[in-house]
């Protein structure tokens, strides 16, 4: 265990100094949250029942979670270009834990992700968006959030080490987009047709992102939804656990085997 924590340590390093040497790339993932926010708050808000502010809190925790979701596309990005680029081959000779490459990775998107929710959510009090519960439910809404996203990563890192291609995974991570767009994440599923509605329910940034609701104070459990979303907070816990259990082994048997 001090092996791999030692490893991990310096693939986190690795990973941190590689980000910090492409500013441009961090700086668009930082802000398209908040082009979005300030896009779907001020343009979808305006066609929607709710009225301008209280669709901004609806959609605040939404965001967040549509945000922690693209760690797949991002996890999947720099493990295919790693690999693309012979860079796993040469760790892969190294005297190190098969597990210290994918953890490093996931341990960096994970520090940069916290550090970009800081000026996500100072925007969205600006646009009206508000805390209405406690202190400490708040800070379990952030760290649920952080679970969700380190579990993303996961998901990513191993499609990217199967795809091998940054072109590939480039135009796999795209399709991550639609994910937000079949659960609760920018309107209530409570109008969508039945087969849809479970679908969407059953979406793990659904259950993720009704628990921030709920902790937030923003938006009521609603009670006549899927297990996930009806317990949003143990729904959360269960699909991070899944994906993590699934697909945490996944990545580092698959980094192990290489190009095998």
């Amino acid at each position: 265990m001090s092996t791999l924590a030692y490893d991990g340590g310096a693939m986190l390093g690795r990973q941190l100094r590689r980000i910090r040497n492409n500013p441009g790339l961090l700086i668009l993932t930082q802000t398209m949250p908040i082009t979005m926010l300030l896009f779907f708050g001020y343009v979808f808000g305006s066609a929607l029942a709710m009225p301008g502010e209280e669709y901004r809190s609806f959609l605040v925790p939404g965001l967040l979670v549509a945000t922690a979701a693209n760690g797949i596309m991002t996890g999947m990005f720099q493990a295919a270009q790693d690999t693309h680029r012979g860079v796993m081959d040469r760790l892969r000779t190294l005297p190190m834990s098969r597990a210290a490459v994918p953890l490093g990775q996931a341990a960096a998107d994970l520090v940069v992700t916290a550090a970009g929710t800081v000026p996500f959510l100072l925007v969205g009090l600006a646009v009206g968006w508000r805390i209405e519960g406690s202190a400490a439910d708040a800070a379990g809404a952030v760290a649920l959030l952080l679970l969700f996203r380190f579990a993303t990563t996961w998901i990513g890192i191993f499609l990217g080490l199967l795809t091998r291609s940054e072109e590939a995974a480039g135009q796999l991570g795209g399709a991550t987009f639609v994910l937000p767009l079949l659960s609760n994440a920018y309107i209530p599923t409570d109008g969508l047709p039945g087969w849809l509605r479970t679908i969407a329910e059953w979406n793990p940034i659904s259950a993720v992102t009704t628990a921030l609701r709920d902790l937030f104070g923003n938006a009521p459990v609603p009670q006549d939804a899927a297990w996930p979303v009806a317990h949003p907070v143990a729904g959360s816990l269960m699909w991070c656990a899944v994906l993590i259990a699934v697909f945490a082994p996944l990545a580092v048997r698959r980094y192990g085997r290489g190009e095998g």
